[in-house]
């Protein structure tokens, strides 16, 4: 094999060399001829388009491109074949200026002319390369062309050029280098001379273009796209021709742009998404786009149309934008947050509701803010748990069959395009009533791990109560997702809160609960896991990925030789991952020698002292890498291996693990430090406590109360805090309360801590006696964990507490003779600071060194007043003995060590000072040799710190070098590298120097740890980098929180920032730009409770930049805050409303016409208090309630209303409401002056004639006449049957007058009974069919037949009479009910009939409706804070004639409904003779005072709110005794 390497080798050289000598005499021919044609190609350029992109010209369809590059591929593999030198230079690798490059990038013709240039492919970190994107100037300068595109093109090369190597050649092979070399050069002079912007710049084109897609919803899709184009373009995303803003909803959207690839990520798709996408390329060679549709596809809805039902079944679902953004350009949003919830408890099984009322100011229509719930800083899904609803104006959040995985720090954001708002608040979950006493509770958030195919972990939290007795133990179930088959998974309780469950069938789902187990009992299981599907997790994450980018490389295929029948190798690295006295489990990796089928496993174990290895699961090899072994002897030591297996047998066995210990290698958690109590408000108190020592795997703290002189335990929280401060709510004021503490991990409990001092509870703050000018905090004496500036604290002797704690020049009156004698004087203690770190040297001359440290990070509790250096000398190994170089504590971090001896090495260390003394020594510098720098870059920043350390950011600040060089430092450049990377892991964070001596990272990934440097550049270059800082984990600190802008009643801004960790001596440092505030006259800062406030005294474009406060003594708890010019002015515009608040009006008022000419004016207003007032204002004149005006103003509606009997001519002019609640006011007027008025007045006076004139017999429709074919005149009119009686008609003219008198009395001979056809309506209760008829009477018998067949009443059927309406009413129709239906009417001697056929298209829209109303009002009905009606009001009621008539209906809503009474489903109004009523939000009543037959009626009593509405309807029927008797006579 190696022979014939060698012979083709030799064979390519030889050829090698004869192409060299083809093209030296084809290059001398052609070398004139390209001369000739270089003007006739550059106009040839002109006439073509320019777009060339690495894709393009790396394709198969260019010879050219080939040719040009076979002599760069084997110089370059030649030159990486041949480099042996490790030597890498650091400075120059990360300058972001390269000096030069190596290889060319020439596309030419066949005639070997240059028509263009090919970009490279450039390799970096996608963080990085984002990084390098956003600090990258958008803009080409003329002057830098030819510049831009060597630096910007050839930057990958730089590397290489820097490489050096030493090697013999031979004479052949050096000139055929040579003559290559001499081709490149000319080659690339040739393309200088033609370099410039024309032949460069071309208008974008799409290489790759972005495709449309379904996907479902709930489901992530990204959108990918290759653009080229010179200058590089400007890319925007659009949807729906909206431009997409993915820095205002970063959880909903992600843009990358990654070197001509763009991509474009929806995340959760929902319907909303479904839309055409557009990306637009810009630059100024024009613009290019291309689209794509997203299609997300609901199963949801698709079920339901499988089932038959309308989209309009669902009015729960809302359908708003959800973009987050607005039509309506330059609009800025003021959100507002009211009615916030409050701190709340629940039970599991339960259903809780949080809500918050938003008001965005201005209103846009078909605008809706983009409104998210967080728990515990993470976005809430909706689920079958977790259900949100946005009416327009109220966010709400509902938790169904509450569990105590849902407790926590609930959290409600609302985005608009301006900005955002947020409300927190802890929700409380208490567990539910056990069914045997003494049992413990339920296990909490059970989670499944490491899912394989045959294999699944299972982890669990303990519980906060562990019942009468000790948990003994946890049993693990599990349930096949679709069945209902629970199988318990072990046989003996595990101690320990992890199993790992094995025998799983691969491909199927499963889920997983927990119960615990003591001597009282079993507990009740837990909530159920997410479903987990057995199978093999390189599957789960193909199925889990979503699309990816296209791919452009090259697959190269290879004959492989045939693996059926090959037995599969070894495994590797067999390890035990977990053990435990009651298991062990095994992991490895598999065989590479396995074949095209899959393997399995068997697994041996060996005990210690023995050489026989036992195989363990001899029944069934199993399929995955991992693997549980049970029954082990505690205490025993065993190892393992593993064989692989397949058709063609079984390999050989791993490398044993060594011997493995049966027993727990995690331990129990010790005992928390002393919990200390301090009082927060009537029912709530902080509790904090020292954080358990050397544990391991903590899940949390439990926190118990108890009321002094009880044994009774009670549970604060019943989900484990990781923070070792917790706020206590829910207590009862005044009593006293002991707290204790105890951790957990999944090892078990620990010890409970001591208990805390009794504390009452009550509000924390009072007055201390001896300056009322200064308020304190009561604490119990115990304090140990608490620390004081150096203070004097005063304690009163009867009840131990201490009253007031102040450093002493601020009690220099009260100490030490003026205390009260039952006061004691306590002074505190303190420890010494930590150790600097980072002691660097920052520059040498011949006989002295400037060095530079880092302060250390913790200062012992008071400030650090100075540091000591020491120095020692190095000789070899050999060190001397340490020496003080300063007597007198320096006040910086940087010394300048004088007297020192040229070309001696020297170590430094540093020790910090503060008043309880000085610190140890900090770690020993490298040897440092004193001798002079010559070089002209500057030196090493110093003083690299870090500040706002967060899971993706963290701001890094340092100063200047002490060394400039021969010029002044005119920017910087900040390097990173993780922590666990190498030297060649170091990458600049951006490309452009930074001119501030700070700069806020981004991109980092959440739980990684990241060391920085910096370095510093002038004229002369970049100079060497500073100590490195580090590392640094980035996260998140449990409960740090950002500074937060708040605006008070009166209007005052302020920023605020709380820390619940201070110590002492801590103290809040503001800063603006990172830089110390000089300026005093525009903030004003206050402190207060470990809250700072920094007011804004006068707020304007001056204050805009970013604040910044860091609290000192602490691990580096600090925030930051930019203030824009945008946000200013939103912020102005809030303290604006807040000093002149306005009460808004739904709507504006209005005036309306009523029965008998009364006229109503009116107004809504959207909220008020109860103590709003209202004056009614007529013409600047304040009216009161009489006889002329009756006033109403409903609270609870906000309805306000004023009446008016009849308008006079006196009554012309303005009528105002002005309103004044609080600080709040509002107005709003109607003008009724000239025609208006005079119109308004006539129509008033008619309705009142008109009610008058129709009290007696009165003419329906007016006498008129007719002219009948005959020639005859006929006089007519319409009165209305209740009318029957004499009528006469006069007539008169100048020849004399004459009358007519006709009797009325039996008017049954007039009236016929006239009737409508028969229509159809359907209910949520069945189908209706109905007619309206004329002048119906009691004496009218309907009949109703269904296929010609009576219909007998039943509770199913049933007919009846409503005003002038019949109908027959089917409840729960079915299929039987189909068919022809016939309605009766005879009045004894006419009759009329009407048919309807319900079948075909009529039954099925009938029925259709029936079953969508039904739907709709089931899940209406299973709201429990729907507006009802729920009882109170009979469904018939008969009263005779004169009486008076009141009714009452209960009432219940939340909110308190909006109630109305209809009438034969015509609104009613209050009056005289019917008044109305809503008392309480409560009760809800009519009274009908001396009712007549026209009273009688369908009543129905209305009530709705925003969660849904009812209606309770009755009958009404009115008797006259006297009528009864007469047709009992005629009878």
């Amino acid at each position: 094999m190696s022979g014939s390497v060698q012979v083709v080798q030799k064979l390519q050289e030889q050829h090698q060399l004869q192409q060299h000598h083809q093209l030296q005499q084809h290059h001398q021919l052609q070398q004139h001829h390209q001369l000739q044609q270089h003007h006739q190609l550059q106009q040839h350029h002109h006439q073509q388009q320019r777009r060339y992109e690495s894709s393009y010209h790396l394709s198969t369809k260019s010879s050219v491109s080939k040719q040009s590059f076979s002599t760069y591929k084997t110089s370059s593999h030649r030159v990486k074949t041949s480099v042996k030198t490790e030597k890498v230079q650091q400075e120059l690798k990360l300058s972001p200026l390269p000096k030069r490059a190596k290889r060319t990038y020439l596309a030419m013709d066949k005639d070997k002319e240059v028509i263009g240039y090919v970009i490279p492919v450039f390799r970096a970190n996608h963080d990085v390369v984002r990084g390098l994107m956003e600090a990258q100037e958008e803009d080409v300068t003329e002057e830098g062309i030819n510049y831009v595109a060597m630096r910007n093109l050839f930057v990958r090369e730089a590397r290489e050029a820097l490489d050096v190597k030493v090697e013999k050649k031979t004479r052949t092979k050096y000139v055929r280098e040579s003559a290559e070399r001499l081709e490149v050069n000319r080659t690339w002079a040739e393309f200088r001379k033609k370099m410039n912007p024309d032949n460069l710049t071309h208008r974008p084109e799409f290489i790759v273009k972005p495709r449309g897609q379904t996907v479902w919803e709930g489901k992530t899709v990204k959108l990918h796209c290759t653009v080229a184009g010179w200058p590089k373009p400007k890319i925007a995303w659009y949807k729906n021709n909206v431009l997409i803003d993915a820095k205002a909803h970063p959880e909903k959207y992600t843009v990358e742009s990654n070197y001509n690839m763009h991509s474009l990520e929806i995340k959760n798709c929902d319907f909303f998404d479904t839309a055409q996408y557009h990306i637009s390329a810009l630059n100024v060679k024009g613009e290019s786009s291309c689209v794509a549709t997203i299609v997300v596809k609901s199963s949801i809805s698709e079920t339901c149309l499988a089932a038959g039902e309308s989209s309009s079944s669902f009015p729960l679902f809302s359908f708003f934008c959800t973009d987050g953004f607005c039509a309506e350009h330059g609009v800025t949003f003021e959100t507002t947050i009211i009615d916030k919830f409050e701190v709340a408890f629940g039970s599991e099984g339960e259903t809780l509701s949080l809500g918050c009322t938003v008001i965005i100011f201005p209103t846009v229509k078909r605008y809706q803010p983009d409104v998210v719930w967080y728990r515990n800083s993470v976005p809430l899904k909706p689920s079958k748990w977790v259900h949100t609803h946005w009416s327009g104006e109220r966010a709400t959040l509902t938790l169904v069959h509450l569990n105590k995985e849902d407790e926590g720090l609930y959290t409600l954001r609302i985005n608009t395009k301006s900005g955002f708002e947020t409300y927190s608040a802890y929700v409380f979950v208490r567990d539910a009533e056990v069914e045997v006493e003494g049992v413990p509770v339920a296990p909490l958030d059970v989670r499944c791990h490491d899912a394989n195919k045959d294999y699944v972990v299972v982890t669990w939290k303990q519980p906060a109560v562990e019942g009468s007795s000790a948990i003994l133990g946890y049993y693990i179930d599990r349930c096949e997702v679709g069945t209902h088959h629970w199988a318990q998974c072990n046989d003996n309780p595990v101690k320990y809160a992890r199993f790992p469950v094995t025998g799983l069938v691969e491909g199927r789902s499963y889920i997983f609960r927990v119960r615990a187990v003591n001597s009282a009992g079993v507990s009740r299981p837990s909530r159920v896991s997410e479903p987990v599907v057995a199978m093999d997790p390189s599957d789960r994450a193909r199925l889990r990925a979503g699309p990816s980018a296209p791919w452009t490389g090259m697959i190269k295929f290879t004959e492989e030789e045939p693996t059926v029948g090959v037995v599969p190798g070894e495994p590797s690295d067999v390890m035990v991952t977990e053990a435990t006295k009651s298991y062990v489990v095994l992991a490895w990796k598999p065989p590479v020698q396995r074949g095209h089928e899959g393997v399995m496993y068997y697994i041996e174990k060996c005990m210690s002292g023995t050489d026989t290895w036992q195989r363990v699961n001899t029944a069934m090899p199993v399929k995955s890498p991992r693997f549980a072994l049970f029954d082990l002897a505690e205490g025993k030591s065993y190892s393992f291996r593993v064989r692989c297996c397949n058709s063609a047998g079984v390999g050989e066995p791993s490398v044993s693990t060594g011997e493995i210990t049966v027993a727990d290698k995690l331990d129990l958690p010790s005992a928390p430090g002393n919990p200390v109590a301090t009082r927060n408000t009537d029912t709530s108190v902080v509790v904090s406590w020292g954080a358990s020592k050397g544990v391991t795997q903590l899940v949390g703290y439990y926190i118990d109360c108890s009321v002094v002189g009880t044994d009774v335990w009670m549970p604060c929280n019943n989900k484990p805090v990781k923070q070792t401060r917790f706020v206590c709510h829910g207590l009862t004021t005044g009593v006293n309360y002991v707290f204790r503490i105890k951790a957990v991990n999944a090892a078990g409990y620990s010890q409970s801590s001591p208990n805390s001092d009794a504390v009452v509870v009550k509000a924390a703050i009072c007055e201390c006696p001896h300056q009322n000018s200064f308020p304190v905090f009561t604490l119990p004496v115990a304090c140990k964990p608490f620390c004081f500036p150096h203070s004097v604290l005063l304690i009163d002797n009867s009840s131990g507490v201490l009253l007031g704690a102040r450093p002493r020049r601020r009690l220099k009156h009260c100490v030490p003779k003026e205390h009260e004698p039952n006061e004691h004087l306590v002074w505190l203690q303190r420890p010494v600071p930590g150790k600097p770190t980072g002691v660097t040297l920052l520059e040498a001359v011949k006989d002295y060194m400037v060095l530079g440290w880092t302060e250390p990070a913790n200062n012992g509790g008071a400030d650090i007043r100075g540091y000591f250096v020491d120095y020692r000398t190095v000789k070899g190994n050999i060190v001397g003995k340490w020496h003080e170089m300063n007597l007198k504590a320096l006040t910086t971090t940087t010394f300048k060590a004088e007297n020192l001896k040229e070309n001696v090495f020297y170590e430094f260390q540093v020790r910090a000072v503060n008043m309880a003394g000085v610190s140890k020594g900090s770690v020993p510098s490298a040897p440092l040799e004193c001798k002079e720098w010559t070089i002209t870059v500057p030196g090493a920043p110093v003083g690299l710190h870090v500040l706002e350390v967060r899971d993706t950011s963290v701001v890094v600040l340092w100063e200047p070098p002490l060394f400039d060089g021969r010029s002044p430092v005119n920017g910087y450049y900040l390097d990173i590298k993780e922590a666990s990377a190498g030297e060649e892991g170091w990458k600049a964070v951006h490309e452009k120097t930074n001119k501030m001596k700070y700069m806020k990272v981004t991109g980092l990934k959440a739980g990684t740890s990241y060391v920085f440097r910096v370095r510093a550049q002038n004229i002369a270059g970049v100079g060497k980098p500073s100590a490195t800082l580090g590392p640094i984990l980035a996260q998140t600190r449990p409960g740090t929180k950002d500074i937060y802008v708040d605006v008070d009643d009166d209007g005052v801004i302020s920023m605020v920032f709380e820390c619940s960790e201070m110590k002492e001596g801590s103290e809040f440092v503001w800063s603006k730009n990172y830089q110390a505030i000089t300026d005093t006259s525009r903030l004003t800062i206050t402190h207060e409770r470990g809250k700072s406030r920094a007011i804004f005294n006068s707020p304007s474009l001056d204050d805009l930049g970013t604040f910044s406060c860091v609290v000192t003594n602490t691990d580096g708890i600090s925030s930051s805050y930019t203030l824009t010019e945008e946000g200013l002015k939103r912020l102005l515009d809030i303290s604006h409303d807040h000093k002149f608040p306005v009460i808004p009006f739904k709507n504006e008022m209005a005036m309306e016409l009523l029965e008998k000419g009364r006229v109503r004016f009116w107004t809504q207003v959207e909220k008020c208090t109860s103590a709003c007032q209202v004056d009614y204002v007529f013409n600047d004149v304040i009216i009161t309630q009489g006889k002329k005006y009756t006033m109403n103003f409903d609270k609870s509606t906000g309805i306000i209303e004023m009446f008016m009997d009849s308008l006079e001519v006196t009554d012309e002019g303005t009528f105002t409401f002005n309103l004044v609640d609080g600080k709040a006011k509002g107005t709003t007027s109607l003008v009724l002056i000239g025609d208006e008025f005079r119109e308004l007045q006539k129509k008033s006076e008619f309705a009142r004639a008109e009610w008058v004139r129709k009290q007696g017999p009165h003419f329906v429709e007016y006498l008129d006449f007719t002219v009948t074919p005959q020639c005859d005149v006929l006089l007519k009119c319409k009165i209305s049957k209740k009318d029957a009686g004499i009528y006469e008609v006069f007539l008169s003219d100048d020849r004399g007058k004459d009358k007519s008198t006709f009797n009325l009395t039996d008017a049954g001979k007039l009236f016929r009974v006239i009737g409508d056809e028969i229509q159809v309506t359907s209910t949520e209760h069945g189908i209706i069919l109905y007619s309206m008829v004329t002048h119906y009477n009691e004496d009218l018998r309907v009949g109703w037949l269904h296929k010609d067949a009576k219909i007998a009443a039943s509770e199913r059927v049933k007919s009846g009479v409503t005003g002038e309406q019949l109908w027959l009413k089917i409840n729960e129709p079915t299929e039987k009910d189909k068919g022809k239906y016939t309605m009766d009417i005879f009045d004894g001697k006419d009759g009329v009939k009407r048919v309807f056929d319900l079948t075909g298209k009529a039954w099925e829209q009938a029925f259709e409706e029936f079953q969508r109303l039904k739907y709709v009002n089931k899940l209406i009905r299973l709201d429990p804070y729907r507006a009802r009606v729920v009882g109170g009001l009979p469904d018939v009621v008969a009263i005779q004639e004169g009486k008076s008539l009141n009714l009452t209906g209960n009432v219940w809503g939340d909110p308190a409904p909006e109630v109305s009474w209809t009438k034969n489903e015509k609104a009613l109004v209050s009056d005289e003779h019917l008044m109305l009523k809503f008392e309480h939000g409560k009760f809800a009543s009519i009274t009908i005072t001396a009712v007549t037959t026209s009273d009688s009626g369908k009543y129905a009593l209305l009530v709705k709110n925003k969660y849904g509405a009812e209606a309770g309807e009755f009958t009404v029927s009115v008797y006259n005794p006297e009528d009864e008797e007469k047709e009992e006579k005629k009878d």
